[in-house]
């Protein structure tokens, strides 16, 4: 097992009417930025349910921070928030925007240019942040976060433990509204962010491996309840938090994760905009395909403790965990081949060659190229 630190200081409210304490969770005089996504909060009630609470608050909102949240778009949201004296976040959404509104928080306590912070100088402070997370999201309780930067092609990461939010509220009612490839995407990167930490942990970590497997089974059962019975509060209730504590991380805290799969995933979202979990859906099949040989003992323990399958030979047992691997993907709406997004091979070597760009050696691009070519 890995040596490692674990310390989380964000206070998690969990269920229904949880956003009412919000008035008491965040000082009265207190100057909120209030920012989210699109328009769906404005439609399913968790605005409205916001506003009551904040009733007290004064409070300015920002909207349009984008699933891949934009360097540009959150520059607006630190200009906007520098205006109007703004000294708390309150992000209201899912991973996307909670990773945003850690920016805008470290920029406003930043004098000088925001980009420093993504080129090596130190977080050192932030203004206060919490969540409203209407979409399970690792980032609810994590220092960490990402963005996009179209001008350089790139996605890039941040982290500082004043990023950590103050308080995340999960309330399953929100995610009533979402529609069915939100929820898709939202169990598969779930799925697959354990999956990726249980195939990289050492062996010897019982606790660990259990504990992966059962997020693994509980995503299994509940994800499809959750597109077949919409409205049913207990499944949405046991998926969010279930969802939650995948991409967490916790139960891959002692495993270093897949870089390459994450360069991947990257490219395929900034050239080809797919989302993270489309990504995943599409890399997932064939990165397993691609760690039989130096991990052959613990697919046929993904196989057996994961899908039951205990019949025909080893390679057999793997070939059909990774097949299901891949129906169960496809059942919760997403597309598992490159082809099925209109990508071709000329895609693939736009790919290398942006990986290229970005410092890739060949001996990694070689490998990338035959997974890429497999997951066509």
């Amino acid at each position: 097992m890995r040596n490692f630190s674990y310390y989380n200081p964000t206070r998690i409210l969990f269920g229904a009417g949880q956003i009412a304490s919000l008035g008491q969770l965040i000082p009265a005089d207190s100057r909120l930025l209030v920012t989210h996504g699109g328009g769906s909060i404005l439609q399913n009630g968790v605005w409205q349910q916001v506003e009551q609470a904040l009733a007290g608050h004064w409070l300015s909102r920002f909207a349009g921070i984008e699933a891949n949240p934009q360097y540009a778009t959150l520059l607006r949201a630190v200009a906007q928030a520098r205006r109007e004296h703004c000294d708390f976040i309150l992000a209201v959404g899912g991973g996307s925007v909670i990773d945003g509104s850690k920016f805008i928080a470290a920029a406003l306590a930043y004098p000088g240019e925001p980009f420093d912070l993504l080129c090596g100088t130190p977080i050192r402070r932030a203004v206060p942040l919490g969540c409203v997370a209407t979409l399970a999201s690792g980032s609810a309780s994590t220092p960490h976060g990402e963005l996009c930067h179209a001008g350089l092609q790139a996605r890039l990461g941040f982290s500082s433990p004043c990023l950590q939010p103050r308080f995340a509220i999960l309330d399953p009612c929100a995610t009533f509204s979402l529609p069915p490839r939100q929820i898709g995407n939202g169990v598969v990167a779930g799925f697959g962010h354990v999956l990726q930490q249980y195939l990289a942990q050492s062996d010897g970590c019982p606790l660990q491996e259990r504990q992966a497997e059962a997020l693994l089974l509980t995503l299994l059962e509940l994800g499809p309840r959750a597109l077949a019975e919409p409205g049913d509060y207990a499944v949405r209730a046991n998926l969010l938090w279930c969802a939650s504590q995948a991409l967490q991380g916790l139960a891959g805290m002692v495993a270093a994760p897949d870089d390459g799969l994450r360069q991947l995933g990257q490219a395929l979202s900034l050239l080809y905009h797919l989302e993270p979990a489309q990504a995943l859906a599409v890399l997932l099949p064939a990165w397993l395909d691609a760690q039989r040989a130096q991990r052959q003992a613990r697919l046929l323990q993904y196989a057996e403790r994961v899908w039951s399958l205990r019949l025909g030979s080893a390679q057999q047992r793997i070939e059909a965990a990774i097949a299901a691997s891949a129906g169960f993907f496809k059942h919760m709406g997403m597309l598992t081949r490159l082809s099925e997004h209109g990508l071709d091979a000329e895609a693939i070597f736009q790919m290398l060659d942006y990986l290229r760009g970005q410092g890739a050696q060949e001996a990694a691009l070689e490998q990338h190229e035959r997974l890429l070519l497999q997951a066509l």
